[in-house]
């Protein structure tokens, strides 16, 4: 178990953690020092031999007293990613190794929160069984942001096509609105930029809160350097003013952070610092 929220269980669902990209590339407005501060703020971040960024494509399961819950299911194995080799027509079950470890079968989640609809966040929405798609957890709902929804499918990519539509076509999607809440311990908030539709998720339960980031940032370092765009994102502004109020509501209430694609442990507490934040690793 990684931590425990209240009555909230939470447990890493780790599948990769390797070099991704270069911080050049994958901060494109950043300066040509980036690489540096990276490595001065995150000891260890960057591959020693690439320089490119080592980012872990994680989910996190949460065990509530009513609900057993998948936070984002990684990239999955069969998937069509012809622009990362690491990515693409992958055949590992360390994924579902993690399940097994934390207790969990296939058939015991009984949702999947997707916090948007890329490639490395709903790859084992599905999986494949005689040649077609079909869900990889048969008895849950699946949240999908409404928003990516709608865009994935005018796009028509192979992330649709292979991890989202063989859902809805099962009969297991329902489209969410920021803000939609499961029980009182779940609240889904709206950080868009990185896509229309991305939502962070909120936990509490007692009198401890925590906030899972989703791809509102992608490394610690971006929270004393807020301008940072990120190569991915949709709308890189409003990215930025996302992962502004995001951190500012992990600094009011002191809450625990955990960062989906941060270094390893990805998991701490921020503070405010001058119009920026610091990040404290909780090891």
């Amino acid at each position: 178990m990684l931590c425990k929220i209240g009555d909230i269980e939470v447990w890493r669902i780790l599948e990769l953690d390797l070099p991704f990209m270069r911080p050049e590339q994958l901060y494109p407005n950043a300066g040509p020092e980036v690489s540096a501060i990276i490595e001065a703020e995150v000891p260890g971040a960057l591959c020693p031999t690439s320089g490119r960024l080592i980012l872990p494509v994680q989910g996190f399961l949460l065990k509530t007293p009513t609900h057993t819950i998948l936070v984002d299911s990684c990239v999955g194995n069969d998937k069509t990613a012809p622009n990362d080799p690491d990515w693409n027509k992958r055949s590992d079950l360390r994924f579902v190794a993690a399940l097994t470890a934390a207790g969990v079968a296939f058939e015991d989640v009984d949702y999947v929160l997707c916090t948007h609809l890329h490639i490395d966040h709903v790859g084992w929405n599905t999986r494949l069984e005689d040649g077609r798609w079909v869900p990889t957890f048969p008895n849950a709902r699946y949240l999908m942001p409404a928003a990516d929804e709608e865009m994935q499918r005018a796009r028509d990519t192979p992330v649709y096509n292979e991890s989202v539509l063989p859902v809805i076509e099962a009969g297991q999607a329902e489209m969410v609105l920021p803000g939609h809440q499961l029980g009182e311990e779940i609240t889904l908030m709206p950080t868009p930029g990185h896509t229309p539709g991305h939502v962070s998720v909120v936990l509490q339960s007692g009198n401890d809160r925590a906030v899972i980031t989703g791809d509102a940032m992608h490394c610690s370092a971006q929270c004393q350097h807020l301008e940072w765009h990120f190569l991915y994102d949709s709308d890189p502004n409003l990215a930025v003013a996302s992962r502004t109020d995001l951190l500012g509501h992990a600094a009011e209430t002191g809450c625990l952070v955990l960062g989906s694609h941060f270094s390893l442990p990805s998991l701490g507490r921020v503070q405010e610092d001058n119009g920026s934040f610091v990040w404290k690793d909780l090891k």
